[in-house]
């Protein structure tokens, strides 16, 4: 089985709020202590982060679950729950986060990038947040928002500095195997590489000079065919890892069993590279002849080089190097990497028609406003109204058609809609305490604050 794996499939879930607290000071020679429930912490979140010392996909292909911890409830004497610890997903830098639908969400292309891929719910505030000058004794608290939770799709594009482009068993393996540490399968057959192939090549001092040494990555990917830009042969799959390579070696096979000539091979492989994406083209490029020591064709004036015999590698080796380091010059001169921290955009409110004379309000900042643990008390619900008014839900709703009578649902939260010349409430049922005030209602829309708690019955 191969430890490489380009593709695989993140599941992320945030850690869930802790409740806060309902509780009144209890003390001796206190007749009527007053509320002093603390908060729940807040959730952990989960962020994947770009390592380059990851060199595949590997770990979640058998184990796709990441979790964050929990925050811990409030307790009484004000007393804040612990909120819950955020975890770290390390992904090779390169790594593309799609979601479910095939949209791109997020490229991790450098070092260090950050994204958040399941924020942790936010604790409940405990009873004592909500005491006034008008309510004296709240006896409800917030209960812990969810963590968000979803499934992601994930994709590995190589970020290697020279990628080895040719026809099957063309000899790349050979020639990374000569060239680095690396050691692919090698067997005299086409497509005995099924998954790109790293190798660290050194080259030393050159000149004379002893810091004239460098490094550079190199990728073996497998055989292209033509068509290869259309799909055919896992085209798209294995062309995916030469879109961010600096340099190109195109190797043409002299020997023998090459399928074709080796004019042919450059016109299909440079065919198939513009046909995939257009920029390739512009890429440095080290064209090659492989096989000099069965050499049957012409090479048409590219150097000539030998991977079993060792013959013209040590030249190979310098020119691809100098490459290499101009193209790593040129590319700093271009643009300066800054450590990107990439977070989810704010949920919108939507109002959605979910049956006839049914209504579900959705976005995380509704659900926010209607997370109490006890929705039976009236205190609460005037706190949920006030709350919805100043979210803009009521002119969201009217905007949405609703009509008088329509049950609308927020969460775990339902109620009738209405509407009259006087105000409205959460029912029909409340509207005698809006009627008390004097207020102008504009015509269309739904005064959800104007229900309060302060108000009395006749």
């Amino acid at each position: 089985m191969s430890s490489f794996v380009d593709s695989a499939q993140l599941h992320a879930k945030g850690g869930d709020g802790g409740a806060g607290c309902v509780s009144f000071r209890r003390e001796a020679h206190v007749a009527k202590g007053g509320p002093d429930g603390g908060d729940g912490g807040r959730g952990g979140s989960v962020w994947v982060e770009s390592d380059l010392n990851q060199a595949s996909l590997l770990g979640f292909r058998d184990h796709p679950f990441r979790r964050a911890t929990d925050g811990e409830n409030g307790t009484s004497k004000r007393q804040h729950g612990s909120s819950g610890k955020d975890i770290t997903v390390k992904v090779p830098v390169g790594t593309m986060i799609y979601s479910q639908e095939g949209e791109l969400i997020v490229d991790l292309a450098n070092p260090g990038d950050r994204w958040c891929a399941a924020e942790g719910g936010l604790g409940g505030q405990g009873n004592n947040r909500f005491l006034s000058n008008s309510r004296r004794a709240p006896a409800f608290a917030e209960q812990g928002e969810f963590g968000q939770e979803s499934w992601y799709n994930l994709e590995l594009k190589l970020q290697a500095d020279v990628a080895l482009i040719g026809f099957p068993n063309v000899g790349k393996s050979t020639l990374i195997s000569r060239l680095s540490a690396a050691r692919p399968k090698i067997a005299n057959y086409p497509f005995t590489t099924l998954v790109p192939n790293l190798g660290v090549v050194r080259v030393g001092a050159r000149s004379g000079r002893p810091n004239d040494a460098t490094e550079y990555v190199m990728a073996d990917i497998p055989g292209l065919i033509e068509g290869a830009a259309d799909g055919r042969g896992l085209g798209h799959d294995f062309l995916r890892h030469v879109e961010r390579a600096r340099v190109l070696c195109v190797l043409l096979d002299l020997s023998e069993i090459a399928p074709i000539p080796p004019d042919e091979q450059l016109e299909i492989l440079l065919r198939e590279l513009g046909n995939y994406q257009a920029d390739l083209l512009d890429r440095p490029r080290c064209i090659v002849a492989t096989k000099g020591d069965v050499a049957l064709y012409d090479s048409g004036g590219y150097p000539i080089i030998s991977a079993l015999t060792g013959d013209g590698l040590a030249a190979l080796n310098n020119q691809l190097a100098g490459i290499v380091i101009d193209a790593r010059r040129d590319e700093d001169e271009r643009r300066e990497h800054v450590i990107v921290v990439h977070k989810p955009l704010p949920d919108e409110i939507r109002v959605e028609r979910s049956g006839d004379s049914a209504w579900e309000v959705t976005g995380r900042p509704a659900l926010r406003a209607v997370r109490f643990q006890d929705l039976t008390n009236d205190e609460a619900l005037a706190e949920i109204v006030k709350r919805l008014k100043g979210l803009g839900v009521d002119r969201l709703l009217n905007r949405a058609g609703v009509r008088d009578g329509d049950v609308v649902s927020i969460g775990p939260l339902a109620f009738e809609w209405w509407r009259d010349e006087g105000g409205a409430g959460l029912d029909r049922g409340e509207h005698h305490r809006a009627t008390r005030r004097e207020r102008l209602a504009r015509h269309g829309r739904l005064d959800l604050g104007d229900w309060s708690d302060t108000d009395s019955d006749d």
